[in-house]
């Protein structure tokens, strides 16, 4: 495998390499911005041509969660067989709701597997209604409440298909070069390093251009591939891949055909039915701000199409005293 990363210093605070982001979203209370979220983002045509660029986003960067449509492909390629609402939870970072673990927990059972097959962090449920309802009914941290257990449900799956090590698949170097591959070969990029994400699983660096181009790929399919089954499957069960209220729900259901995943540390990527795809990086990690820049980079491509239940994801309302007196939104 590759190594970790940064290759050339053990402690990345005493060099950094910061890439050279732009202001994309502002926080404004009465006449005044309070504050601004810097970052980079893209936004390709079908044929992979930039649109328009804003920051530095042919730097790499970790996509965290949103590479879990990518893995999702990289299984099917290898041979695991799952429904449609498998395949979304397998793309998603869900909310811990009653139907997310039901799912996760029937990618488990078609595979003779249960729960203690995963191997990923014990989490409460993420989404905060979700949460509460966990807990109000006695629920603990576990596995399969976790947001990425859909994944790992999927992967513990496929390391039993496979006979390879399902007791410790997340170090299995057969899996782990699967995943590195689909990565490499849906974004048109080699890897440029690697680290672990909060669950678990490897988490590659590569561009923005290399995490549009990948989602492009989903979404312009032909039918009947892997890409396309990932794509219809997310665009098919949006609330299995976030949660409702979730934006990224939200997103999908108001653009049908499109498909969207986020990532911690403020990272965003949609494609469109028609093969254009954006990716977004908010160099904070700030996760509100990943939603308006991502939204006034589809209004402007799309124009008067646009739905108007984007406009609803666009901004959000800063409070004062229970009424509104700013705003949060795209620069």
């Amino acid at each position: 495998m590759i190594p970790a990363y940064p290759q050339s210093q053990t402690d990345p605070l005493a060099n950094p390499v910061l890439p050279q982001h732009a202001p994309l979203v502002a926080a404004t209370r009465g006449h005044v911005v309070e504050s601004i979220h810097y970052g980079s983002a893209v936004l390709l045509d079908a044929q992979g041509e930039v649109l328009a660029a804003v920051g530095e986003p042919q730097a790499a960067y970790y996509p965290r969660s949103a590479l879990k449509p990518l893995f999702a492909v990289g299984m099917l390629r290898a041979g695991l067989q799952l429904d449609d609402q498998q395949l979304a939870l397998a793309s998603a970072s869900h909310s811990g709701a009653p139907i997310h673990q039901q799912v996760a927990s029937s990618t488990l059972a078609a595979a003779k597997l249960d729960e203690t097959a995963l191997r990923n962090s014990t989490d409460l449920p993420y989404g905060v209604a979700e949460q509460r309802e966990y807990l109000a009914a006695g629920g603990t941290a576990t596995q399969l409440a976790q947001n990425c257990s859909g994944k790992h449900a999927a992967l513990a799956a496929l390391s039993e298909l496979k006979g390879w090590d399902t007791a410790d698949y997340l170090h299995d170097e057969r899996l782990l070069q699967m995943l590195q591959e689909t990565v490499e070969e849906l974004t048109g990029e080699k890897i440029s390093g690697e680290s672990t994400d909060g669950c678990g699983t490897p988490v590659y660096l590569i561009s923005l251009i290399g995490l549009a181009r990948g989602f492009a790929r989903l979404a312009s399919a032909e039918a009947g591939t892997p890409e396309a089954r990932v794509a219809a499957a997310m665009s098919k069960y949006p609330e299995l891949v976030a949660g409702d209220g979730r934006d990224v729900t939200e997103l999908m259901r108001a653009i049908p055909g499109a498909v969207a995943k986020d990532g911690f540390e403020g990272i965003q990527a949609v494609a469109l039915p028609d093969g254009t795809a954006l990716a977004v990086k908010i160099a904070d990690g700030s996760d509100r701000a990943r939603m308006p820049i991502t939204v006034k980079l589809l209004a402007g491509h799309l124009g008067d199409a646009a739905p108007a239940a984007l406009a609803e994801l666009a901004s959000s309302p800063a409070m004062g005293g229970g009424a509104p007196v700013g705003v949060l939104a795209a620069l």
